[in-house]
């Protein structure tokens, strides 16, 4: 009798243990096996061309996810999705690793984007699978593939670092984000903010029936400045060379065009990209991740030759009459800079000189003017500094002055690297974007625009942001001098000597500058092949600036090829073609 009291007594306190003091928990975790919180992730915003064209929408992307707390044998489950899926379980085991208990019951993505066989073959199997979800979810469609890959830019699966920067209180781990780009730089604005689904599920994990809903709210629309036909083409003329091409409205600073090579196709980023293949694309010379536009930072050329004619014209050191020898070279101290004219080009004016690029006028413009002073005009002109873009990652380039020298490097200014900066050498670097300004702000009557790439972002009811123009300076030169700036201009495309003709289109008054910038740096043991020809790495650059039509600007354009020989020949009939495309559709 006492034996049976002690044992009903055990049985009544363990009854009581069980329900009374575990019993809440024993509830919670009942009610997590039998309901499941589920995120519905927002459609993305999607983002248009400037005349309406869809550029990047979403489809549905069926995502495999694994619920830890479901899971009875992680190894053998692995196992198996590899076989049907073929995941990597090292990579799939890393994600599990060090969950917290209280994050058990959320679902962890660990393949994105499955193939149709492969989600039939997880349906089929999924009454087998323990742990094993599969959601749709909006996956971004980037129609034209690698079309403006570098303005578009990417997204990428948010990082532990981008959640706790407190930036994106709207994301979770395993919510993918802009990286760059448009993506990035108005994620606010693209992503949307998710909703929310309780749903009852049996013990295999099956859906029965959704016990509330609250519904995602879908990003906002970006309609761009860019031209979908001229991004197309400004693409296609890079095909195979590495370079860029910005075409903007010199009127407001809209970017129609901006053209980077190499391109990358920003849907490898989505489905997730091994480490490997991120080491080797980051690595690669290349540089395919480079928006050569923005932050390629180049040796001008002759195109600077824009600058010193400016500067020596306001200063006064230069007379549009004044004939300067040119015997093919010009002499200072002991060294002796050739022009690209080998026999010379005789008694040379202004005009001449920027019709058909004559170095040595240029040279002793330069050494009249000084660095200090051509320094000057370079950034009256918006160079040496940020055009103010905005995208990331825009290089402000350099404009080198004595005191610059004397500070980075502990020598002094040379007079004979006056002399190479006079004709865009030495240490002088732009960008492909701050030429396509400054021959903007030549033809628009001196104003530097700040260039953008948004023309408006909409909700369902109105616009919550529409462009604007925003003037950032002014060059503040006296308009006649601009006046003969620009009849110059105009020659080196409309006369047969000039050295931009190869731009000239019938019907079109077309302005513009060639440039071919030599490499920096060039070990000369290494410059010459094997069978004494230059290997292309070290291969002039090709510049081409212009704008058209002359007397009431549309479009301004700057091309830049790398390692391509001369600007006249190489860049300026990608200039012409685009600048023909443009004017047939807008006349």
């Amino acid at each position: 009798m006492f034996t049976a009291i002690v044992i009903i007594s055990a049985l009544m306190l363990r009854l009581w243990f069980i329900q009374i003091v575990n019993g809440p928990g024993y509830r919670s975790q009942s009610e997590n096996n039998r309901i499941h919180l589920l995120k519905i992730p927002p459609f993305r915003g999607m983002i248009l061309d400037r005349n309406g064209e869809l550029l990047v929408n979403n489809r549905p992307s069926y995502d495999l996810y694994l619920l830890p707390e479901d899971i009875n044998d992680k190894k053998e489950l692995l196992k198996t999705l590899k076989l049907l899926v073929n995941i990597n379980p090292e990579q799939v085991e890393d994600k599990l690793k060090g969950i917290p208990r209280r994050y058990a019951y959320k679902p962890k993505l660990i393949k994105k984007d499955m193939e149709r066989d492969e989600l039939a073959v997880i349906e089929s199997n999924l009454f087998n699978l323990p742990g094993v979800m599969v959601e749709v979810s909006p996956q971004r469609n980037y129609i034209f593939g690698n079309f403006a890959s570098h303005v578009i830019g990417y997204l990428g699966e948010i990082s532990e670092k981008e959640l706790k920067s407190g930036k994106y209180p709207d994301n979770n781990s395993g919510d993918f984000i802009g990286k760059s780009g448009v993506e990035a730089q108005w994620e606010s604005y693209l992503n949307g903010i998710a909703g929310g689904m309780q749903v009852e599920v049996d013990a295999a994990g099956r859906r029965l029936r959704v016990i509330s809903n609250k519904p995602a709210v879908p990003g906002l629309d970006i309609t761009l400045t860019i031209d979908k036909d001229l991004q197309l083409l400004a693409e296609e003329k890079l095909e195979g060379k590495k370079g860029a091409i910005v075409v903007l409205n010199p009127n407001n600073g809209q970017v129609l065009a901006m053209a980077s090579s190499l391109a990358f196709d920003p849907t490898i980023f989505i489905k997730g990209v091994e480490k490997s293949e991120w080491e080797k694309m980051i690595s690669s010379h290349s540089f395919p991740l480079q928006n050569r536009a923005i932050s390629g930072q180049y040796p001008p050329g002759s195109v600077f030759k824009i600058v010193v004619a400016l500067a020596g014209l306001e200063e006064g050191v230069v007379d549009p009459e004044e004939e300067i020898e040119c015997p093919g070279y010009y002499i200072l101290g002991n060294r002796t800079y050739n022009c690209w004219q080998e026999t010379g080009h005789g008694a040379v004016k202004l005009h001449r000189a920027l019709k058909e690029s004559c170095d040595v006028y240029f040279y002793k413009t330069g050494n009249r003017l000084g660095i200090d002073t051509i320094a000057y005009y370079a950034k009256l002109c918006g160079l040496g500094q940020k055009t103010g873009f905005e995208l990331d990652n825009e290089k402000e380039g350099l404009i080198p002055t004595t005191e610059w020298k004397l500070k980075r490097w502990g020598v002094a200014w040379q007079a004979g690297e006056t002399i190479s900066a006079s004709i865009g050498q030495s240490f002088v670097l732009v960008t492909p974007l701050q030429m396509a300004r400054l021959i903007s702000a030549v033809f628009n009557g001196g104003r530097l625009y700040q260039p953008k790439i948004v023309l408006r972002i909409a909700d369902d009811k109105d616009y919550v942001y529409q462009f604007t123009p925003t003037l950032v300076g002014e060059i503040g030169v006296r308009e006649e001098n601009l006046e003969l700036l620009k009849k110059g201009l105009f020659a080196a495309v409309n006369d047969p000597q000039g050295t931009g003709f190869s731009a000239s289109v019938d019907g079109v008054s077309i302005a513009g500058k060639t440039g071919t910038a030599q490499v920096i740096g060039i070990d000369t043991s290494r410059a010459i092949g094997s069978e004494g020809e230059t290997p292309e790495e070290f291969k002039d650059h090709a510049w081409f600036v212009s704008v058209a039509p002359v007397e009431y600007p549309k479009i301004a354009i700057s091309v830049l090829i790398e390692n391509a020989g001369h600007g006249g020949t190489v860049a300026a009939p990608i200039a012409r073609d685009l600048i023909a495309e443009y004017m047939d559709i807008h006349q």
